[in-house]
């Protein structure tokens, strides 16, 4: 059983909410190496779990103190086949080859609901009992791109609050992708794309916008959820109606937190947990709060676009990463 006194992840400068309450954080991790039940097995290992609801792609997890974890097989098709699926033996046998053959080619995705910033230690032993039962990430699939979303809860729903993150992390993507390192299978895959640097220009151009210019010109450059750092649940939570005029995809789910989906699954390597890919957003939650360097930064951006070439990638992710150890938040 986990250990409710390991506190081992850093907590950000912004601990509550405006409600005064702790701020949460839910992690969704893709992995291969284990099947349903194994993965299943593995987090009732760790928490007092009592399953819920189960299908052969899909278990429903309730663990005391912390809420509902959602363990599946991370492929609609088969999700929905198997809600169908009649109770019948050969339906039945049928989806549990098909689950079986699914889970070579399709990660299995253990959804975690939001948990208390000073709580976020009690997922260690999780992810160590997940090892132990043979997952692995992104490093061993050529074909799948694994891992790790983090979705942390803004601290207030407000267009200072929303500009600041929106500013920090626009400085930082470069930046973050190199301190990932996030894996060549991902990289070019569709799921994780940059903010285009129009979209950049935009925001250092409007250091004080308002809560419906940060809505225009976010749905006009990204009206996707194939973003690096993905707004749409946010901006969903604000003002639902308007996100859905311009991106209407029932897969947008509304709530106040940041969906950011750039780091990979490691779970398979030493030292590796879910407090690495947490460590480096961090960077983003520290800058956040800095409104002096966010304008600074931004001018020094808009200044360093070059005629038809725009900004060098490499060049500002050289002098952020040197800007960012003389400030030593890294």
């Amino acid at each position: 059983m986990y250990d409710k006194s390991i506190r081992t992840f850093e907590i950000p400068p912004t601990l509550k909410n405006s409600e005064g309450n702790t701020r949460c954080v839910g992690f969704e991790v893709e992995f291969s190496g284990t099947n349903l039940t194994q993965t299943v097995e593995a987090l009732r290992s760790v928490f007092s779990a009592e399953i819920v609801s189960q299908s052969e792609a899909e278990v429903l997890l309730n663990v005391s103190d912390l809420g509902k974890f959602n363990v599946e097989i991370d492929w609609s098709y088969l999700k929905n086949k198997a809600s169908d699926t009649d109770a019948n033996q050969n339906a039945s046998d049928w989806m549990s080859l098909l689950s079986q053959a699914a889970a070579v080619l399709v990660p299995m995705e253990v959804v975690c609901p939001p948990i208390a910033l000073d709580r976020l230690g009690e997922l260690t032993e999780m992810m160590s009992a997940l090892k132990r039962a043979g997952a692995v990430g992104t490093d061993e699939s050529i074909i799948a791109a694994y891992g790790v979303h983090i979705n942390t809860e803004i601290p207030a729903l407000d267009a200072k609050t929303l500009r600041a993150y929106v500013q920090a992390f626009c400085l930082l993507q470069w930046w973050l992708v190199d301190k990932h390192g996030v894996d060549i299978a991902r990289r070019i895959s569709p799921y994780i794309d940059l903010y285009p640097e129009a979209y950049l220009r935009q925001v250092f151009a409007h250091p004080d916008a308002s809560l419906d210019q940060i809505f225009d010109d976010y749905l006009e450059h990204n009206p996707t959820r194939n973003r690096a750092l993905d707004l749409l649940p946010l901006l969903a939570h604000i003002d639902e109606a308007r996100v859905r005029k311009v991106v209407d995809d029932p897969r947008i789910k509304s709530r106040p937190a940041f969906h950011y989906r750039l780091p990979d699954c490691r779970i398979e390597q030493n030292g590796w947990s879910l407090e690495t890919p947490w460590q480096t957003w961090l960077v983003v939650e520290k800058l956040a709060v800095r409104p002096d360097d966010l304008k600074t930064l931004g001018d020094d951006f808009l200044r360093a676009d070059r005629p038809l070439l725009a900004v060098s990638r490499s060049q500002w992710v050289e002098y952020m990463d040197q800007w960012l150890i003389d400030q030593q938040l890294v």
